[in-house]
């Protein structure tokens, strides 16, 4: 197992879209596609698992219950410019889930992907 590399999953409703929307606003680049049940994404140190409902990892629990997007969880990414990439971000038409918020460490902005799990977007206080 690589310590250069972190690996995080994704449940999404669809791989392909997901792959997309990555690639095109955050700069994920592509490693394998197994869709529509599997993709993995990779920027920098970050390897983004994005499991579609029909892959493995979508199969349901030994009590019924189905895994699914969303939830409080998320990916951070640290941007320099936070506000210049709120306006790229926006201009594209990518939705978010609030506006910038500053307390003591930086400033942070939660986004959407499409099937509703979010990504933070920090910029770190300057000292």
């Amino acid at each position: 197992m690589s310590d250069t590399i972190v690996n995080v999953r994704y449940m999404v409703d669809d791989v392909e879209a997901a792959v997309e929307w990555y690639a095109r606003h955050l700069g994920f680049s592509l490693l394998s596609s197994h869709a529509p049940a599997f993709a993995d994404i990779k920027r920098g140190s970050l390897r983004l698992l994005l499991s579609g409902p029909t892959s493995s990892a979508g199969r349901p629990m030994p009590d019924g219950e189905q895994p699914r997007p969303g939830g409080w969880n998320r990916i951070h990414l640290i941007v320099d410019d936070l506000p210049a990439e709120v306006v790229r971000l926006r201009t594209a038409g990518v939705q978010f889930r609030n506006d910038i918020v500053t307390g003591p460490g930086g400033s942070q902005i939660l986004l959407i992907d499409p099937s509703g799990n979010f990504v933070e977007l920090f910029q770190p206080a300057r000292g």
